[in-house]
């Protein structure tokens, strides 16, 4: 009986230790705070109101720059987005800092990538140099908390500032693209806050149309055409490469279905190769593509502008070779 009262009363310190122990691991803030490595990190996090979030039950993972990070930015980064006035540009830099769940160092290394909080994709590459996400050096790992784990890194990564048109102007291969935008007016609605997945055509893309088709469809009468044409493109939220192939379909804002298929390159969509993907926007994401995709809903309204441009180039051949064969019977 004494043993078992022993035994009995063993157990039950080791069941409170283990229970008190369990209570007193800290989540992501207190654990941030008491490392005294991120002072400035918890500061944004108190001046974006993102303590409550970051302190609920999650899991989240945070790749978490250290002060010296934050201290490597451009003289008056730090103070700038810290003002009020500026909230919101703190929250998502910060949210591009976490990832949902809780990612061990173990399982980072075998992604190329993670969508954060944000919205927004981090690349992740891990080779013989270690482990970078968006080029910033991952320096200490497997930091437990309560409520998800901290992997330290030694820059701070920032999320895409500006949104498909401008980067797609910084591209400098869809020149044709954008003019087609403009002519549609669709320039305000790629400039807006809703995310959105472009399938975008190169110039070079737009060039192989038949002779005379871009200019054709950029005329004012061949708008409806051109908006059909360049909604076929888009689709709504935002779509990354490896969730379009998952999914190996979407619709567009047009209506129709855009099939991805993979291929041992890559992927295709409707027939057309996506021959650069994931790139980030502020509002959304481009895949760059080879070929337009014309919409097939209606081949009618369509393909006007196409038929059209043909039959215009047919007519100048014609006029060509009767003059010719004028000139040569003469």
């Amino acid at each position: 009986m004494n043993s078992l009262v022993r035994y009995c009363c063993v157990f039950s310190l080791v069941a409170v230790g283990f229970v008190s122990s369990v209570r007193a691991e800290k989540n992501i803030v207190e654990t941030a705070v008491g490392a005294g490595s991120f002072n400035t990190l918890v500061a944004a996090v108190k001046a974006a109101d993102l303590v409550d979030t970051l302190s609920g039950p999650g899991p989240f993972t945070v790749f978490a720059p250290t002060d010296e990070a934050f201290a490597a930015l451009p003289d008056g980064t730090v103070e700038t987005l810290l003002k009020p006035e500026n909230k919101q540009q703190l929250v998502d830099v910060l949210t591009y800092h976490v990832v949902p769940g809780r990612v061990s160092a173990a399982a980072v290394v075998k992604l190329a990538g993670a969508k954060t909080v944000n919205g927004q994709r981090v690349d992740i590459v891990s080779d013989d140099q270690g482990v970078r996400v968006d080029g910033a050096n991952v320096v200490s790992t497997d930091i437990n908390c309560s409520n998800g784990i901290i992997h330290v890194i030694d820059q701070v990564i920032l999320p895409a500032g500006d949104k498909i048109p401008a980067v797609a102007t910084q591209a400098g291969t869809f020149a044709t693209l954008l003019a087609a935008a403009q002519a549609a007016d669709l320039v305000p609605v790629l400039n807006g806050d809703q995310p959105l997945t472009v399938f975008a055509p190169t110039d070079d893309a737009f060039g192989a149309l038949p002779a005379g088709t871009v200019a054709n469809v950029l005329k004012p009468e061949n708008k409806a055409q051109l908006v059909a044409i360049l909604k076929n493109h888009v689709v709504a939220g935002r779509v990354y490469s490896e969730d379009a192939v998952s999914a190996g379909a979407a619709q567009s804002l047009q209506g129709g279905t855009l099939k991805v298929v993979p291929t041992d390159g890559g992927a295709t969509i409707n027939g057309a190769r996506l021959v650069q993907t994931d790139l980030d926007a502020a509002n959304g994401v481009i895949h760059v593509i080879d070929r337009v995709l014309l919409p097939s809903s209606n081949p009618t309204t369509t393909a006007t502008a196409m038929h059209s441009a043909t039959a215009q180039q047919h007519s100048r051949m014609l006029v060509r070779n009767t003059i010719q064969h004028a000139i040569d019977q003469g």
